[in-house]
C-alpha cells in the first residue's frame, strides 16, 4: 500500500496532522509532497527529526536555503520538552507575517520508556500553544518500530491522521486526557538519594549541594554550571511562589545524574515551561531555561505540591 501524500487545501490557523509510515518509501511519500506544496505556496519550511530522516528528507527535496531549515531533533529536541519553545516556536517566531510548515517527528524507537510522557505531552500541548498561530505542522510515526501505546497516544494528540488509507479525523482525539494521564507520581528512584531542605537563608547551600555531587559524578564544568542554574532558578521559584521553600534530592542512574525538586506549589498552567520567554522579559523564564539546559524534565504537579525532576546524562552514557 502507497502512503497518502499529505498535500491539498490546507485551511488557514493551527493544522496538526499525525502521519503513519512504515518505511522510508512510506515516510517521504508523507512528508515530502506537504514540503513541496509549502515551497510552492512560497511558506517557510521546518524540518525537523532525527538525523536519519532528516538525510532521506533532505536528499529528495534540497539542502537549506532561505526556504527551509532542518533540525536534528534528537540533539535540538533530546529533551522533549525544549521542542515547542526552542524548535518550533523560535521557527514559527521569525515569520510572525506568514504561514509556516513544519514537519517534526519527536518520536522514535529509541526514545526511552522514561521520555515517552513527556514526549506525548510535548505533542498534546502543540494543539494548545500553537492555537492562535498560522501553521501546519505534520508529525510522523513509525509504525513499524513504535510500541501500541506510543501511538494510541498519537491519535490522542492529533485532531487529523495520515496514512496509507488516506487522510481522517482522529475519532480519539483528547489532547488535554494524554496531559492529565501523563501529570502521575513520578518512579521512586532505586539508587541512593541524598536530601537537603532549603528556605531563603539556604538558597546557597542548594547549589553547593548539587555542585558537590555533578562534580563526584564527573560531569563537563559546562554541564555542572548548566544543573547550577537550572537548580537555582527552581529553588528560586519555590521560595517566591511556592510557600518559601522546599527540597532537593539528588541521585545517579546508570545513565544520568538526577536532581528534583519539590515544593508546596501547582502549576495550573499546562504550557509552563513550554513556551519561549516573552520578550519585555516580564514573567515565565524559569521552567522554560530548565527545559533547555536539562537533558529530560519530568515534571509531577497536583494542589498538594510540584516535582520537578531533572536529569543530566552522565559522560559515556
Amino acid at each position: 500500500m502507497t502512503a497518502a501524500a499529505a498535500t491539498g487545501p490546507i485551511p488557514g490557523g493551527l493544522v496538526h496532522e499525525g502521519a503513519f509510515y512504515r518505511d522510508a518509501a512510506e515516510l517521504l511519500a508523507l512528508t515530502v509532497p506537504f514540503v513541496r506544496d509549502g515551497l510552492t505556496r512560497g511558506e517557510p519550511v521546518l524540518v525537523a527529526a532525527p538525523e536519519d530522516r532528516l538525510a532521506l528528507i533532505r536528499a529528495t527535496v534540497g539542502a537549506d536555503d532561505d526556504r527551509i531549515r532542518y533540525a536534528d531533533l534528537a540533539v535540538q529536541g533530546r529533551n522533549p520538552g525544549r521542542i515547542i519553545p526552542w524548535v518550533l516556536q523560535a521557527f514559527v517566531d521569525r515569520h510572525p507575517d506568514r504561514r509556516v510548515r513544519i514537519v517534526g517527528e519527536p518520536v522514535w524507537a529509541e526514545r526511552t520508556e522514561l521520555e515517552q510522557p513527556a514526549c506525548a505531552q510535548h505533542d498534546a500541548l502543540i494543539n494548545l500553544a500553537f492555537a492562535e498561530r498560522d501553521v501546519a505542522i505534520l508529525c510522523p510515526y513509525d509504525v513499524s518500530r513504535l510500541a501500541p501505546a506510543v501511538l494510541a497516544d498519537a491519535y490522542r494528540t492529533h485532531p487529523v491522521l495520515v496514512d496509507g488509507a488516506g487522510r481522517r479525523p482522529s475519532p480519539t482525539f483528547a489532547p488535554e486526557q494524554v496531559v492529565a494521564g501523563h501529570n502521575k507520581p513520578l518512579p521512586v528512584p532505586a539508587e541512593p538519594v541524598a536530601a537537603l531542605r532549603y528556605d531563603l537563608d539556604t538558597l546557597a547551600d542548594v547549589r553547593r549541594f548539587v555542585t558537590g555531587h555533578a562534580q563526584a559524578a564527573d560531569l563537563h564544568p559546562d554541564r555542572v554550571a548548566d544543573l547550577q542554574i537550572a537548580v537555582t532558578e527552581l529553588a528560586t521559584n519555590s521560595i517566591a511562589h511556592a510557600g518559601g521553600g522546599g527540597v532537593v534530592h539528588v541521585w545517579r542512574t546508570g545513565e544520568h545524574l538526577v536532581c528534583e525538586i519539590h515544593d508546596g506549589g501547582w502549576l495550573t498552567d499546562p504550557l509552563a515551561g513550554r513556551l519561549a520567554p516573552r520578550h519585555d522579559g516580564i514573567g515565565g523564564r524559569g521552567l522554560v531555561i530548565v527545559q533547555a539546559l536539562c537533558d529530560l524534565v519530568l515534571v509531577h504537579t497536583t494542589p498538594a505540591g510540584t516535582t520537578v525532576r531533572l536529569h543530566l546524562r552522565l559522560a559515556g552514557a
